[in-house]
């Protein structure tokens, strides 16, 4: 499984996951901007940096490794000297690395025993979190990339109903049922797309606020307009909400090549 891309596409669209993770409010990430960044001039790049905005807040350098790495403990102190060096930030920082169980982390820590003394650099164990019911949203679905396959139908599907239940937005709603089914698609590689949006996906969206908002919507519109009319009208913002042309088309019984013209037309 590509982890570093979910991870990242975890953190970018949802920074608040991180902040659940290492067990702080949520809401501190509205202070932060998340962000890959290489180091000027060498072969580095450190898999995620939360840049606050003000100097009070520190820096958060985050690693992911799932794979067992002896250096990795050298790599990553050099990368973060680095980048102290290079951008020069007065502020505190403080570094996590991802591990997906204990037995991966295998490094030496001797030369850096202070820095993990005082909780400069804390590492963060997927299997030792918990039980996906109890973990918020955000940290379960983490812990869904980490999952065997017979756990992970369970736990995708208690997934889906929680973010329909618990997310408050359509659009954020889209969003993290869309990463759930990533994680799916590199969990079953056998799998077509469409049997796993038969298993976990479409059945599941048709249920989300947004969906009933947008059909209801539509149903409106079409009663004044007429059925095919109405179901037109609800491609624009599902298209905002970040669905596919081929997902809207499954979800409103419309074809492809009609949801594709009702997006052309809304541009």
């Amino acid at each position: 499984m590509k982890t570093d891309s979910i991870f990242y596409r975890l953190f970018q669209e949802f920074p608040s996951i991180f902040f659940e993770l290492i067990g702080y409010s949520p809401e501190i990430a509205s202070e932060y901007q998340f962000s890959s960044v290489e180091i000027k001039q060498t072969a580095f790049r450190i898999d995620g940096v939360f840049i606050p905005q003000s100097q009070e807040q520190p820096i958060y350098f985050v690693e992911v490794q799932f794979q067992e790495d002896l250096g990795i403990y050298s790599r990553l102190f050099t990368e973060i000297n680095l980048y102290l060096r290079q951008n020069k930030p007065e502020n505190d920082w403080f570094a996590f690395v991802i591990y997906p169980s204990r037995n991966i982390d295998t490094a030496s820590t001797i030369h850096y025993r202070e820095s993990f003394a005082s909780g400069r650099i804390t590492i963060i164990y997927l299997d030792e979190l918990g039980e996906v019911a109890s973990l918020p949203i955000g940290v379960a679905t983490i812990k869904l990339i980490i999952e065997n396959q017979n756990r992970a139908i369970e736990s995708a599907r208690e997934l889906i109903t929680r973010t329909n239940q618990e997310v408050e937005t359509g659009q954020q709603q889209q969003q993290l049922l869309q990463i759930i089914e990533t994680i799916l698609v590199y969990k079953f590689p056998t799998m077509e797309i469409e049997e796993i949006q038969e298993m976990f996906g479409l059945s599941e969206l048709k249920q989300t606020r947004f969906y009933q908002q947008a059909f209801a919507e539509g149903e409106q519109k079409g009663r004044q307009e007429g059925r095919q009319e109405g179901k037109l009208l609800a491609v624009p913002p599902m298209l905002a909400a970040g669905l596919t042309i081929e997902q809207i088309a499954e979800a409103l019984e419309l074809s492809v090549d009609d949801v594709r013209k009702a997006a052309q037309q809304s541009e």
